[in-house]
């Protein structure tokens, strides 16, 4: 499926300045990127329904919607079932719904459970903007699967970069969001909701 305009919404700043290094590395060249993130999460779900209406009104076949939140505590199938089905009642086709080769409006992905998921998932990334922090962290118990790391993802990044003096008064994420997605190479990103979001890009 080839588009030449991608719009996407996001539910915070920090994903934002992330697909904003990310998205030119897993896009081809020539796709133009649209941008808007809201303030959290609940408030793009309960906007999404009137923006995707407005976006049936003129999408062309060229251009297509991408829609990235957090799963935070929700129930992955659930969210994901929730998001196709806000596409289809504004008239769209979220991407769940055809084959291999088929024409899609909408991709729905979540980050499991959140974004920082993701800087853990190109680790080499996270060093290179934090040099101070372990090389080996990956190998140990609780963090060889950047999707299944107990606790809260964003929390466990915070504690083990300050425990290497690095955000003493409380992780700023969109700073770290800037410096580590920066460095980041999307084809070693190992965690699994990344490399979903990977795959469907890679077909546009």
């Amino acid at each position: 499926m080839a588009i030449e305009v991608l719009h996407v919404l996001v539910e915070e700043p920090s994903m934002e300045v992330a697909l904003q290094f990310l998205l030119p590395r897993l896009l081809r060249k020539g796709i133009q990127v649209e941008l808007r993130q809201f303030q959290c999460k609940s408030e793009l779900l309960k906007q999404l329904p009137q923006r995707l209406a407005g976006y049936a009104q003129w999408l062309p076949d060229t251009a297509a919607v991408l829609v990235v939140v957090d799963r935070d505590d929700d129930d992955c199938i659930g969210l994901k079932a929730q998001l196709d089905a806000m596409a289809r009642a504004a008239g769209l086709v979220p991407r769940s719904d055809v084959g291999p080769g088929g024409r899609f409006q909408v991709i729905n992905r979540i980050a499991i459970e959140e974004l920082e998921a993701w800087f853990f998932g190109d680790w080499p990334a996270v060093c290179e903007a934090y040099p101070k922090m372990p090389h080996t962290l990956p190998r140990r118990a609780g963090f060889r699967d950047p999707d299944a790391i107990a606790g809260g993802t964003w929390e466990a990044l915070e504690r083990e970069l300050q425990r290497k003096g690095y955000f003493k008064q409380g992780l700023r994420k969109s700073e770290l969001a800037r410096e580590v997605a920066s460095r980041m190479d999307p084809a070693r990103n190992h965690s699994a909701s990344f490399g979903c979001l990977r795959a469907v890009l890679a077909q546009l």
